[in-house]
């Protein structure tokens, strides 16, 4: 019997409804997962884009040749034009006789060149006989300097044809007049007349003289042809 002031009863003895048939659930099929697109195949294909067009550019500007304006272009299969000689600068002439030239502080003339001598002197107890022949060259000496200065006739160098160096012979030069045949002091301003004597040998032909302000001096070079 049931009580009716029973809740519990009353819910347990709740009619059940009676259920339909049960249907299986079909299976679903997996849903596929979003794949990722990989950025580096882009990044790769832009990279070759570039890289083609800058070849491309490159090239062509390669292939045409640099033409300065206003110039006109090569035409294909024309022959170049030879280069121009380069241009030597003229060689300054050497001076020669009765030309002033100057080393250091001397201003030198050279005035005359005498050759063939077989002796000097006119004094027979201090007369020299040359080895081969004696030249003797007279030049004017000037000290231009604001102090005396030393000349040595030693100092001037003798060069003939082929090429050869021939020193001054100081004890030829005392028999020939000269007013400094060794070694001596110039004033400033003041002008010698020397003589400077070469022994060489028969048939040289002196070429040049160097004219040297002192041994250390550069020279001045001067044609006796």
């Amino acid at each position: 019997m049931t009580d009716p002031y029973n809740p519990q009863q009353q819910y347990a003895q709740a009619p059940q409804f009676a259920q339909g048939p049960q249907y299986p659930v079909p299976p679903q099929p997996p849903v596929p997962e979003k794949k990722k697109r990989k950025k580096w195949p882009w990044i790769l294909g832009i990279v070759a884009v570039v890289i083609v067009i800058a070849s491309v550019s490159g090239n062509s500007g390669a292939d045409k040749p640099n033409t300065p304006a206003g110039a006109t272009a090569p035409v294909a299969g024309a022959p170049e034009a030879p280069d121009a000689p380069a241009v030597k600068p003229a060689d300054k002439p050497t001076p020669g006789l009765n030309t002033p030239v100057r080393d250091g502080k001397f201003e030198f003339v050279v005035t005359d060149v005498q050759t063939g001598l077989s002796e000097v002197g006119d004094n027979p107890y201090l007369q020299q006989k040359a080895q081969g022949q004696f030249v003797v060259v007279t030049m004017t000496v000037s000290n231009t300097s604001n102090k005396a200065k030393s000349l040595s006739p030693s100092d001037q160098k003798m060069y003939d044809s082929q090429g050869r160096e021939f020193e001054a012979d100081p004890m030829a030069a005392i028999n020939v007049g000269s007013d400094v045949p060794v070694w001596d002091q110039i004033n400033p301003g003041n002008t010698v007349t020397v003589k400077a004597v070469y022994d060489m040998p028969v048939g040289a032909v002196p070429d040049h003289i160097e004219l040297h302000d002192s041994m250390f001096s550069g020279g001045a070079k001067v044609s006796l042809r």
